[in-house]
C-alpha cells in the first residue's frame, strides 16, 4: 500500500500543490504593490506606454484565452462548470486558473 510519503505521484501532486500556493501568493503580492503603488490607472497607463508594452499586453491576452479554453475543456471533462473559471479569468487575469488548478481534483 503507497501513502503520500513513499508514492512518487502523490509527493510530486504535493509539491505542484505547494509551487501553486507560493506563485499566487508572490503573484498577489505583486498586485497589492501594483495597485498600492500606481493604482488602477497604473495598468492602463502600461499597456499604453509604448508599442512594445501593447505587444506584451496582447500576448497576455492571447495566453489568458488559451488558459481559459483549456479549463473549459478540462472542467467540462471532470463533470465541473467552467464557466465561473473562465469568467474569472476574464475579471482577475491569471488568478482565476491559479485557483482552478489548486482546487480540481486530481485524476
Amino acid at each position: 500500500m503507497n501513502d503520500a510519503a513513499t508514492d512518487p505521484t502523490a509527493r510530486t501532486g504535493q509539491i505542484e500543490r505547494a509551487l501553486l500556493v507560493v506563485v499566487l501568493v508572490a503573484f498577489g503580492a505583486l498586485t497589492i504593490v501594483a495597485l498600492a503603488v500606481d493604482g488602477l490607472t497604473g495598468f492602463g497607463d502600461a499597456i499604453t506606454f509604448n508599442w512594445a508594452a501593447f505587444q506584451i499586453y496582447v500576448d497576455l491576452v492571447i495566453a489568458a484565452v488559451v488558459i481559459a479554453v483549456w479549463i473549459y475543456r478540462d472542467a467540462r471533462r471532470r463533470g465541473v462548470n467552467p464557466w465561473p473559471w473562465i469568467v474569472g479569468t476574464a475579471i482577475a487575469g491569471m488568478f482565476a486558473p491559479l485557483v482552478y488548478l489548486l482546487v480540481r481534483r486530481a485524476d
